[in-house]
């Protein structure tokens, strides 16, 4: 830039008729100010009756004894009794090479001195503009974090100006322009500080600057987090709700509502500017089911709320509840637990006094994730009694009763032998009765039944009673009454198993006149 200033010199020491190798002296000032240019080699003790200042080869100001004239109307001009160029409120058009001609009486020669006056302006207005950005009440800027954010920078100044961004001592752009603009993409938290426009003066080297502070704003994209334990008094509930990572701090707000006969009334609502956020509750407050909230909020960024919530359950410990040991042996009772939000304390218990067990070498207590087990070493029969498996949260205390059925060990082998000999006895009966019903066909068919059927000699007929003379023996007769007269229903008469073959033509018998025949009803 300097150099250029000193080519734009030359050039215009080269236009305005200074010759090369004369001093061309040189005055910078600001608009609006007053200069004196001096007009040198004037005689000390004589009068100029003329005096002349040329600017640019014309004439700006000239003096008659004590009159001063200015072709150009230029009113701010004066010269004084030594020859000197006074102008006041310097404007922008008083810019050039002054030089200042003395015509002494009945003389010709001119005496001169060459005068560069500059003008310069500014830099003043010096104006940035970050955009998108936020004012805080306090006039600070604030960006949301991944965005990307254009600064711009403009200033007034003449001839020419020199603008820079500056970050914190550090420059990051620069340009001689009206204006200078750049970006920072994906703006990150590391780009949070102050920003500096910086302009200067080519020519008089003044500056001017503008800051601002730039705060840069981020949410985690995460919800809060929500977990709840039991306070040091198992009827209190501890709640907590945390949302680290966001700038500025989070409104974290906890809400829950407590239903009492059909209508919500709320138990709960805090709110606090903080990171995290713990609030207590009662177990006159809390219920089987019950949900709580908590929200977070970036308040400054306006950003859309996170949320977290717990569902409180109460616990329900589960198991067997009848166990039987024989006496002597080791046994273990065992029950499970995990339903429960906050997780319950779970202990062993032992009589309807709800004596606490202590473990020791006779009662081993172990946890296996959701499973409590209690072993008793070396039973006996004051072992026998119901046990409790006590799960207790801030809600409410459940229970579990295992009852423990200690047996000797005679009624034991007594039992065992007893269910053999039962279940030998109906093993037997069952095979028995399977081999019979696979040879039911020739069991009814062959065998002794078909010799039964051979030898029996029975015979069942139905006759008319005036053929019951070819029998041997008398006939069993099975008789009924009606209308007054006895009728033989069925007669069954036995016959000889060496008869079988003789009975195809009976002799004939006289028929006994005395009694009519009676006539024989059978009823199939």
């Amino acid at each position: 830039m300097g150099r250029s200033v000193s080519l734009f010199l030359l050039l215009a020491a080269h236009l305005t008729g200074v010759a090369i190798g004369q001093t061309l002296e040189k005055i910078v000032r600001t608009l609006g100010d007053t200069v004196s240019l001096p007009c040198h080699g004037i005689p000390s003790n004589g009068t100029l009756p003329v005096v002349q200042w040329l600017k640019d080869g014309g004439i700006a100001a000239s003096r008659n004894l004590s009159s001063v004239l200015s072709p150009s109307g230029n009113m701010h001009f004066s010269i004084s009794d030594q020859g000197n160029l006074t102008i006041t409120g310097l404007l922008l058009s008083d810019e050039g090479i002054y030089r200042c001609s003395d015509y002494v009486l009945n003389r010709t020669t001119e005496k001169q001195t060459h005068i560069q006056l500059l003008i310069v302006s500014g830099p003043t207005d010096v104006s940035t503009d970050v955009k998108p950005a936020a004012a805080l009440p306090n006039g600070t800027l604030f960006v949301q974090k991944d965005s990307t954010i254009s600064f711009n920078c403009s200033s007034e100044s003449y001839p020419s100006q020199v603008l820079s961004w500056v970050f914190q001592g550090s420059l990051l752009s620069s340009g001689n322009k009206s204006s200078l603009e750049f970006s920072i993409p994906s703006i990150q938290p590391t780009n949070q500080g102050m920003y500096s426009c910086i302009s200067q003066n080519a020519l008089s080297n003044q500056t001017a600057s503008k800051s601002t502070s730039l705060l840069v704003y981020y949410a985690p994209d995460r919800h809060p987090e929500c977990y709840c334990n039991a306070g040091n008094d198992s009827l209190q509930l501890l709640l907590h709700c945390s949302w680290p990572g966001s700038y500025p701090l989070p409104m974290l707000h906890w809400e829950a509502q407590l239903d009492a006969r059909g209508t919500k009334q709320s138990i709960l609502n805090v709110s606090v500017t903080a990171e995290s956020l713990e609030v207590t509750l009662n177990r006159s407050q809390l219920y089987n089911g019950q949900t709580v909230e908590c929200k977070a909020h970036n308040q400054v960024l306006n950003s859309e709320a996170k949320f977290c919530s717990i569902t409180l359950r109460a616990p329900f410990p589960q198991g067997d509840p009848m166990v039987t040991v024989v006496e002597g042996r080791n046994v273990t009772l065992t029950c499970s637990e995990s339903s429960s939000l906050p997780p319950a304390k779970t202990t062993w218990r032992r009589k309807i006094s709800q004596e606490e067990i202590v473990p020791g070498t006779k009662y081993v207590v172990s946890e296996l994730g959701p499973a409590f087990s209690l072993q008793i070493v070396n039973v006996t029969k004051e072992d026998e009694g119901p046990y409790f498996c006590r799960s207790e949260n801030p809600l409410m205390v459940q229970e579990l009763e295992v009852y423990l059925t200690v047996k000797s060990s005679e009624s034991y082998a007594g039992g065992v032998v007893g269910a053999f000999i039962a279940a030998l006895i109906i093993g037997i009966g069952i095979a028995i009765g399977t081999s019979a019903y696979r040879n039911r066909d020739r069991i009814c068919l062959g065998g002794d039944f078909g010799l039964i059927n051979e030898e029996r000699n029975d015979v069942l007929h139905l006759v008319e009673s005036d053929e019951e003379d070819i029998f041997d023996e008398p006939a069993t007769r099975i008789t009924t009454t009606a209308n007054g007269h006895v009728t033989s229903l069925v007669q069954i008469h036995r016959i000889p198993s060496s008869d079988h073959e003789d009975l195809g033509t009976p002799e004939p018998e006289a028929e006994d006149e005395t009694e009519p025949p009676q006539q024989e009803l059978v009823t199939l």
